[in-house]
């Protein structure tokens, strides 16, 4: 039995257990897991975090859940507290470029030895996103990295008896932007590259990094994915009333600079004089 296979088992159980028709919050604890699958009659899973993992980037959720999630909503699994997960329904679960979007073309700045070495994995993603200022362009603010691979802990409370807890949390990039009346902005960055997928999980987690370790600043969570080795895809979110949807989506493609054409560049500048 491969490891997906029995992730999707273990939650399929759990989920029939604990789920009522009309429920969009199932709440499920790490011995539980266990438990689960011991009923299945599988050997303890080795890795209980690789479990959640799996089910959060890597392989969908069993259709017998999914079928259950209200029109226009997916289940998605959220920290629920110390050695607590809680699977809640949400907008959206996996960030995935949109089809057909306009493709905005730029001269790429990346150092010669760079793209002669960059992989398709989060770090070249980031290293391509840094030496292009991409962020900037996105944005609009000027942005100045922060730190990369920030590790820290966030407040969670409890999805079953409220009790406040220590969560840990990593976030891959954190930059802090300045606009034109020099207000002050962190903007966590997420990024996936590969096989794995961007998760809303990862988002939501940022918000909470941004409230709770940078109060004075205006949180503005960033993802970023490759479409295609040259082509990124940016994503900024908002949060209210502790949902997140995506407030904008853009993506780029990194040219070298002889290759875009004196029309091209004016259609740019007509756009933005609109």
């Amino acid at each position: 039995m491969s490891k997906a296979s029995l992730a999707q088992r273990i939650i399929e159980r759990l989920f029939a257990e604990r789920y009522s028709p009309g429920d969009e919050q199932v709440n499920f604890t790490r011995d539980d897991l266990v438990s689960a699958a011991e009923a299945l009659g599988a050997p303890r899973p080795k890795n209980l975090g690789d479990v959640v993992y799996s089910l959060r980037y890597r392989v969908p959720l069993p259709v017998s859940i999914q079928q259950t999630a209200p029109r226009g909503r997916e289940w998605a699994i959220f920290p629920g507290g110390n050695a607590v997960y809680t699977l809640r329904t949400v907008p959206f679960n996996l960030i995935e470029p949109r089809q057909g979007l306009h493709t905005i073309r730029l001269p790429d700045a990346t150092p010669g030895v760079i793209s002669r070495y960059a992989l398709t994995d989060e770090q070249a993603l980031l290293a391509r996103v840094r030496y292009n200022r991409l962020l900037d362009v996105f944005t609009g603010l000027a942005c100045y990295p922060l730190q990369s691979h920030l590790r820290t802990s966030i407040t969670i409370s409890s999805a079953i008896d409220g009790t406040p807890s220590s969560s840990q949390v990593e976030t891959d990039d954190v930059y802090v932007g300045l606009d034109e009346h020099g207000a002050h902005y962190v903007l966590p960055v997420q990024a996936k590259g590969g096989s794995d997928s961007l998760s809303v999980i990862q988002i939501w987690q940022d918000f909470r990094v941004a409230q709770q370790k940078f109060p004075e600043l205006i949180p503005r969570p960033i993802a970023a994915q490759f479409i295609e080795q040259s082509v990124i895809a940016l994503f900024e979110f908002q949060e209210s009333s502790n949902q997140i949807t995506i407030a904008r989506e853009h993506h780029y493609n990194l040219v070298a600079a002889e290759d875009l054409a004196p029309r091209e560049l004016a259609a740019y500048r007509t756009a933005a004089q609109r």
